[in-house]
């Protein structure tokens, strides 16, 4: 989108100096534009490039880590477990987020409507009672902000954790590419003599049909 906007612009941009310009810098001002239209083009390929390489290690590590779980029930376990637990922490951080949001917001509205009282008594009485309940609150964000620092840190720890489990885990796949691979390589030998008597065949019926075009 924001490419698009910019793209926009740059049109524009370049439209408003075309006029009253030269046949030779029309020319010259066409050519800047096509050139920067395939710069974006070339910066757009490239992002897309790197989105699907980055999709596509991710697919990989994710498919180790479900074989993995599949032939390992202490992995499958253990990461079952992370798994449950890091969605609570998801979970809980995003229900403090949300409730930090829905407390500033209400503050400001309550705040925002009492002031618009022309009651000077009722104003003073409740933007009093608004500051309390603020304090209160304050102090509350404070211990709770406190422990969610604590449950973050912890968490990230065991993020670090899990991320290095999961690369040990992934690494057991290589035994089965491995073992792929040579299978590969076995094959190898048989298909070449295969392929060497097509070669031969191939070259027989060739000179044959060469042959009789020259009779």
């Amino acid at each position: 989108m924001k490419k698009s906007i910019a793209l926009l612009v740059l049109l524009i941009t370049v439209s408003s100096c075309w006029k009253n310009k030269s046949p030779e810098d029309l020319i010259r001002l066409k050519e800047k534009f096509k050139s920067q239209v395939s710069s974006f083009e070339k910066k757009k390929i490239t992002a897309n490039k790197n989105v699907t390489k980055g999709l596509s290690s991710l697919s990989a590590l994710k498919g180790a880590l479900e074989e993995a779980k599949n032939e390992d029930k202490e992995f499958a376990k253990v990461y079952g477990d992370w798994e449950k637990v890091n969605k609570r922490v998801e979970n809980l951080n995003k229900e403090y987020e949300d409730l930090k949001t829905k407390a500033s917001n209400l503050f400001a509205a309550m705040e925002t409507q009492t002031n618009s009282l022309s009651d000077a008594q009722s104003k003073k009485t409740l933007l009093s009672a608004i500051s309390k309940a603020r304090t209160k609150y304050n102090a509350t964000l404070t211990n709770t902000s406190k422990a969610i620092e604590k449950l973050r840190l912890l968490h990230g720890d065991a993020v670090e954790v899990v991320k290095a489990l999961e690369v040990a885990a992934a690494l057991n796949s290589f035994d089965n590419i491995n073992n792929q691979m040579e299978s590969i390589e076995g094959r190898v030998e048989g298909i070449m003599q295969e392929l060497n008597v097509a070669v031969v065949e191939s070259k027989k019926l060739y000179e044959k049909k060469i042959t009789e075009l020259g009779e």
